[in-house]
């Protein structure tokens, strides 16, 4: 399920998007504002338009940074709405120099988030596409993951929300994954691993463990991970064969709406996450009875911008 779904994606956020805002602006004009000087101070009206395709996403940042320049926006659209060019999103007032001097602050992150937004939108819409053709009762959660752009994380993780996705983890602090380097660098020793980090995070830290192979998603599993990840493994025949595997073995099953039954060596609560060059090319591959979570970097990481324009009424 979506957080949309139950709220306002805004409410998501910590106070202290409206200094990383400042920030922005401070960086862009680090010292005098020339072009805002030639303009001067006389209210004026701005169009926003979009001029491409796309669901818009970033709508608190894009209003912050007008709110913080004295300017009022109104919007003409819904945030979490799709639409196709060219189309008047919003209307921003106020003195001319200010509506310019935070245009292109704003500009780019309505484009950078509506981006992620709708790429993840149209991801998501495949996977349930894929999921009825499978029969499947439990869609997989969708989720993003950790690889952000630094400083940028937030809007971001944002936008992952607003497109309908799972966020994932947002930072190291808020999950133990423990990865292959970590593994590796304890020695092989999964168990020692999960050990370790639940004496440091405490009972309210969930562990995942990175799983290369099967026989690690089997000591992982034994050892107590509320999750393994299936890191790289082949779409499909191999994928299906290992998570039937591990349910046959252990039971569980833990999207939403499920009902978790044991295995040959009793019943073990864990989900299974699915990572690893996974995009729209080969995700039905990845449909299968037992996974949880599907995770990809490609709906936050190279995506395609929105088009955005504001243009000065006149």
């Amino acid at each position: 399920m979506a957080a949309a779904e139950y709220g306002t994606p805004h409410h998501l956020l910590p106070p202290t998007y409206k200094r990383m805002v400042s920030a922005w602006l401070e960086e862009d004009c680090p010292s005098f504002d020339y072009g805002g000087f030639v303009v001067g101070e006389e209210v004026k009206e701005a169009r926003l338009l979009g001029k491409s395709p796309g669901m818009v996403a970033g709508v608190p940042f894009f209003d912050e940074v007008f709110r913080q320049l004295d300017c009022t926006v109104e919007w003409h659209i819904r945030e979490g709405e799709s639409f196709e060019p060219v189309k008047h999103c919003a209307t921003v007032r106020g003195p001319i120099r200010k509506i310019l001097l935070g245009e292109r602050v704003a500009l780019n992150t309505l484009a950078r988030c509506s981006g992620i937004a709708t790429k993840t939108s149209y991801l998501l819409t495949l996977l349930h596409t894929h999921c009825a053709a499978h029969h499947l009762t439990h869609p997989p959660t969708l989720a993003g993951t950790r690889k952000t752009t630094p400083g940028f994380r937030l809007p971001e993780k944002y936008a992952l929300a607003v497109g309908g996705a799972d966020p994932h983890r947002h930072d190291l602090s808020s999950m133990t994954m423990l990865k292959d380097n970590h593994i590796w660098a304890c020695n092989h020793d999964i168990p020692r691993a999960i050990r370790a980090a639940r004496a440091a995070a405490g009972f309210s830290v969930k562990v995942e463990v990175e799983c290369g192979s099967e026989a690690e998603a089997v000591e992982a599993v034994r050892a107590g991970a509320d999750v393994v990840m299936l890191d790289n493994f082949e779409p499909g025949g191999e994928l299906e064969a290992v998570v039937g595997r591990l349910r046959g073995r252990f039971g569980g099953g833990g999207g939403e709406g499920r009902e978790g039954k044991g295995g040959k060596e009793g019943k073990r609560e864990f989900l299974v996450e699915v990572s690893g060059g996974l995009g729209e090319g080969n995700l039905e591959g990845y449909v299968v009875e037992g996974v949880d979570i599907v995770s990809t970097s490609s709906i936050h990481q190279g995506v395609k911008h929105v088009d955005f324009s504001l243009k000065v009424v006149h």
